[in-house]
């Protein structure tokens, strides 16, 4: 009973907590922006500093450093253990959270056992590479919409490229060379074996990835993220919005298995199979290892976030939306739609973690098999659908239908893979061990 109520007050007080905390970064960001001008600079370098602290620095990297927790928390809680409550300060394991203080001070106190025959720029490199382009993803994500604030238009969203998507597979591209070089840089058979397998199973996954989203693309005629969560917010027929996911959920489906994979998390965690003694970090101690972990997580928020802002409405409530927009002040609206989207993001990592501790590992060959037998050749007839219907209806009409009949038939299919075949005939009660008596003389 605790336990339920705990979670329906988390449950309230959270999204306020979010709301709270872009209304915040709102306001610095437009006192930055102030700044900046006052001082004869440019007024959006003053936002996008503030964005970086508020977004990058704090919003990821909180929600990143969170998941740790979160992961064990909630793998617990799915088979049926305790989970993390040894450190109890005052008697009170605070919901897991010391934790948090405990891994940082283990990795940083951590002896730094290096190996002796290792490349030592690379090997030293291997982690910044592996962060670096992890990081740098959630730039181009628009959290907020542009609002006048202190006499300054500002959105929450650190950069703004006409490339966007382009932008996102290039530095999501970088990410291979960080397991690739941890792998060959510390001299040691199971690392590298490690270090290829993650990178041809992200090198194969990319070519999915990209595809995914050329659908939205089209859709939206924009690269510009920004600009597919704008258009987001129009209606179809005069109700329904033109959401992502309606008009392309084969892309949703397809994106999201191909980053899930990219992100080398289980069922896709080949590259690091504890059980084989094999993974591109086997040498890395301390501080290192925590970075590469570190991104990881960081990756699952990233992840969320370009799915948030493509496929499920970008920074719309969505729910009341237009009596949002009526009843409240400009920024007190663009708060509620940042505190929308960052709520969108953390539930979408939610379900990342279920997905880990729900599904075992895949073998190899399944993974390769998975890319280039199912997904891709899905992904080219996706985007030849999508193409033809674009040109055929540019009000995206027919797309949208095209989209709820695909729509209803993915969730006719997931029930029927998942209902419980019936027990054959003669197997009922005790598995049909009632044999009739011998008659024997």
């Amino acid at each position: 009973m605790r336990r339920l109520v705990g979670m329906i007050v988390f449950l309230v007080v959270f999204p306020l907590v979010l709301v709270g905390f872009g209304y915040a970064a709102y306001a610095v960001a437009g006192l930055a922006a102030s700044a900046f001008l006052s001082w004869g600079l440019q007024p959006a370098y003053g936002t996008a500093l503030a964005n970086v602290v508020f977004l990058m620095l704090v919003f990821v990297m909180l929600t990143a450093t969170g998941l740790t927790i979160g992961e064990r928390k909630w793998s617990a809680l799915m088979q049926n253990r305790i989970g993390p409550n040894r450190i109890r300060p005052f008697g009170n394991p605070l919901a897991g959270l010391p934790y948090i203080l405990a891994d940082g001070l283990k990795t940083l106190t951590k002896e730094n056992i290096q190996p002796s025959a290792r490349s030592k720029f690379l090997y030293e490199m291997a982690p910044v590479i592996s962060l670096a382009p992890a990081f740098a993803l959630f730039a181009v994500i628009p959290v907020g919409p542009r609002v006048a604030v202190s006499g300054q238009q500002v959105a929450l969203q650190v950069a703004s490229p006409d490339a966007g998507l382009l932008y996102l597979f290039a530095i999501a591209s970088l990410a291979v060379y960080g397991t690739s070089i941890a792998g060959w840089a510390s001299n040691n058979k199971l690392a590298i074996l490690g270090g290829v397998r993650a990178s041809s199973q992200m090198i194969s996954y990319e070519v999915s990835l990209g595809l995914s989203l050329v659908g939205a693309m089209m859709a939206y005629g924009t690269l510009r993220l920004e600009e597919m969560s704008v258009a987001q917010g129009k209606l179809l027929w005069g109700v329904l919005p033109q959401l992502g996911f309606i008009l392309q959920p084969v892309g949703l489906v397809l994106f999201f298995a191909s980053a899930f994979a990219e992100t080398k998390r289980a069922p896709f965690d080949l590259p690091e199979g504890e059980s084989e003694i094999v993974g591109y970090f086997v040498e890395y101690p301390g501080m290192k290892f925590a970075m590469m972990m570190l991104a990881e997580f960081i990756e699952v928020v990233v992840l969320a976030g370009v799915t948030v802002a493509v496929f499920l409405g970008g920074w719309h409530p969505i729910v009341f939306e237009g009596w949002l927009k009526a009843n409240l002040s400009p920024l007190a609206f663009a708060a509620v739609c940042a505190g929308a989207f960052m709520l969108k993001t953390i539930a979408l990592a939610w379900l990342q973690l279920v997905i880990r501790w729900t599904l075992p590992r895949f073998r190899f060959d399944q993974i390769q098999k998975l890319c280039w037998k199912m997904m891709l050749p899905f992904a080219l007839a996706n985007v030849f659908l999508t193409g033809a219907l674009v040109l055929a209806d540019p009000t995206l009409e027919w797309l949208a239908i095209v989209g709820i009949v695909e729509i209803v038939a993915l969730v006719a299919l997931t029930a029927a893979a998942t209902k419980a075949p019936e027990p054959a005939h003669g197997e009922h009660g005790h598995g049909g061990a009632h044999a009739a008596p011998a008659h024997g003389h």
